[in-house]
C-alpha cells in the first residue's frame, strides 16, 4: 500500500497533469494558450483597454502581455489603436473575429476552478489555502513567480508554437 507521500504526490501529479491536458485541448481546439484566453477575456470585460492596465488586469508583466497581444493581433483577434489626443497611448481591443473566438472558447480553468471552489464552505476554502500554501513552503517554492492562470508551457507561445511542442513529445 502506498504511503501518505506517494498518494500526495500522485494527487499533485494529477493535478499538473489536468491543468496540461487542458492546456493541450485549449491549444488544438481553439487555436488559443491559456494566456491568449485570459487576455481576451479581460478585453471583452473591459472594453478598449491599454497593454499595462490589460498586464495589471490579468497579472502577467508588460512584456508577456506585449508578446500575447503581438501574436493575437497576426491572428486578427485585436486590434491596436493609437489615442487621438495622445499617440503615445496605445489600447488594444477585440476585433469582430476576437468577439467570435471569445464566445466559443471555453472558460479558464481557473474559472470553473473557482466556482467549484466557492461551493465550498468557507472553512474547507481556509483548509485547502493553508494546506496548499505548506505545502508550496515544503517544496521550498515560495520565490517562484507564480502565473495567474493554470496553464502549463510558454505563456507567451502561440498556438502552433504550443501543437509543435506537443506533438513533439
Amino acid at each position: 500500500m502506498a504511503g501518505y507521500d506517494e498518494n500526495i504526490l500522485r494527487s499533485l501529479r494529477k493535478i499538473t497533469r489536468a491543468i496540461d491536458i487542458y492546456s493541450r485541448q485549449l491549444a488544438s481546439k481553439h487555436g488559443l494558450t491559456g494566456p491568449q484566453l485570459v487576455c481576451l477575456r479581460a478585453m471583452k470585460r473591459r472594453g478598449p483597454i491599454t497593454l499595462g492596465e490589460l498586464a495589471r488586469e490579468v497579472e502577467l508583466s508588460q512584456a508577456t502581455v506585449t508578446g500575447i497581444i503581438d501574436r493575437l493581433s497576426s491572428q486578427e483577434l485585436v486590434q491596436r489603436e493609437r489615442n487621438t489626443d495622445d499617440r503615445r497611448r496605445v489600447t488594444v481591443h477585440l476585433t469582430p473575429a476576437g468577439e467570435t473566438i471569445i464566445a466559443k472558447a471555453p472558460s479558464p480553468l481557473q474559472e470553473r476552478f473557482r466556482e467549484e471552489l466557492s461551493l465550498l464552505p468557507d472553512t474547507e476554502q481556509a483548509q485547502i489555502e493553508a494546506v496548499l500554501v505548506r505545502v508550496v513552503k515544503m517544496m521550498d517554492a515560495e520565490h517562484i513567480d507564480a502565473a495567474p492562470l493554470l496553464t502549463t508551457g510558454p505563456s507567451t507561445a502561440d498556438a502552433d508554437t504550443v501543437r509543435s511542442l506537443l506533438d513533439a513529445e
